[in-house]
């Protein structure tokens, strides 16, 4: 039986970052999940849970046999370890797509504090800008090539609480008790990949910004289907 592939959107970001990979994959045969975690930021925190919930609920009319791979992109990649052990579905593979990586032991925060320095004087009354907003239009205007592509994702986007990224995320253990693999967009996440390829997994490297994804979305749905099924 096929995995049914689970495409999990950045919290900082939407959904739509991931629908042209799913297009792609859903023409080439493969069934897609791709939820929605644009009201994880609602009520107070912790915040985590409601992640697990969100995909879990995508989830919920498919029948608990039935195999995931789980694909997460950015900062999704926090909430891998408690995503997977929070599935009915048996996980046979997970891929971090330019992402951060759940810590090896112990609590992972949302932010490092330098992060967290630099976002503390943006809220207002306790809530941050867009993302896009945090950077300069030189940061940003290279993640997409189409205007209208643009305008979905940004005005997708959620305004977070800054007590989003000060939560710290559980890593159960023996998360990672099944194939595990990471495809590099670039930098800064270079240095994560090379940190994924010291704890054994496959790493792949498609050359892009860091939505390169909704650049190159057959590219990216390629690497996603070869390393679900080398994993």
């Amino acid at each position: 039986m096929r995995p049914i592939f689970v495409l999990v959107h950045s919290p900082s970001v939407g959904p739509s970052t991931w629908h042209p990979v799913a297009e792609h994959l859903t023409a080439a045969g493969h069934q897609v999940r791709v939820p929605s975690l644009l009201h994880v930021g609602a009520g107070a925190p912790p915040f985590w849970p409601r992640v697990v919930d969100a995909v879990r609920a995508d989830l919920r009319h498919v029948p608990a046999d039935v195999p995931v791979t789980l694909v997460v992109h950015s900062n999704a990649g926090l909430f891998l370890p408690a995503i997977r052990t929070g599935l009915d579905h048996p996980v046979t593979s997970s891929i971090f797509v330019d992402a951060a990586l759940p810590a090896r032991i112990g609590p992972t925060p949302v932010a490092a504090p330098e992060l967290l320095e630099f976002l503390r004087p943006m809220a207002v009354n306790g809530r941050l800008p867009r993302w896009t907003d945090w950077w300069d239009e030189v940061d940003v205007a290279p993640m997409f090539s189409d205007p209208a592509m643009r305008q979905t994702v940004v005005e997708e986007q959620p305004t977070l609480p800054l007590s989003y990224y000060e939560q710290h995320i559980p890593v159960p253990e023996a998360w990672d008790d099944h194939p595990c693999s990471y495809l590099l967009f670039g930098p800064p996440y270079d240095d994560l990949a090379a940190e994924a390829r010291e704890r054994g997994w496959r790493v792949a490297h498609l050359p892009g910004a860091h939505l390169h994804q909704i650049i190159d979305p057959a590219g990216t749905a390629r690497h996603l289907v070869e390393l679900a099924t080398t994993a």
